[in-house]
């Protein structure tokens, strides 16, 4: 079973039907047993990175998600999903992130561009061999809305980056813990197969 894990924010339901058109044991579930029974794990979150830690602990999940992670469950976090994985964000400095991974999340630096950096861009893999991005060519493009990005203190668990102004993360991987900062739900083909890829792992 993949449970897409509710804590109040994020594309739920179309995560939830983009990982259907791959498997069918797919649940949107905020239940601790069932997450902690589950056989992959997904964190979405799009908004704001306090809003998302805040919701996060309100619901008593933190401990289940720790321990999932912990025993070796695969776990897929997306856009803010990936940024809470860190230990914290410049956008919300008072708030305290899972610190799965080492590392801060920064503001993007794009004089001259809009930022949020919204729409597709192309992402260059630093691990073209890892799972995740399976046949998906050399130089995909994903579709993005963000106006922070992960900084990891160990540059080796990105996967991806993206330019928009300087060099961005686009994803990471640890392990059993991998996360992108583009949304896979809404890029198409290439996002389907990110996350077929992710079930078939």
């Amino acid at each position: 079973m993949i449970a897409v894990i509710d804590y109040g924010v994020g594309n739920l339901f179309s995560v939830e039907k983009a990982l259907m058109q791959f498997a069918t044991d797919v649940l949107i579930t905020g239940d601790k047993e069932l997450i902690a029974k589950a056989d992959k794990l997904v964190l979405p979150g799009v908004g704001d990175f306090g809003e998302c830690m805040s919701n996060l602990e309100a619901t008593g999940l933190i401990p289940t998600i720790r321990e999932c992670i912990a025993k070796g469950t695969p776990l897929l976090g997306i856009c803010i999903g990936e940024q809470i994985l860190f230990e914290g964000s410049e956008e919300s400095p008072e708030a305290k992130g899972l610190g799965i991974f080492k590392g801060m999340v920064r503001r993007i630096q794009a004089p001259g561009l809009k930022v949020p950096h919204m729409g597709w861009n192309s992402v260059t893999f630093s691990q073209p061999n890892h799972p995740l991005f399976a046949h998906l060519g050399e130089h995909p493009y994903f579709y993005f809305v963000h106006s922070y990005h992960c900084v990891p203190e160990d540059a080796s668990i990105i996967t991806a980056t993206t330019e928009y102004g300087e060099k961005l993360t686009a994803a990471v991987a640890k392990d059993n813990v991998m996360a992108t900062q583009f949304h896979p739900e809404k890029s198409g083909d290439v996002g389907l197969q990110v996350l077929k890829n992710f079930i078939e792992m």
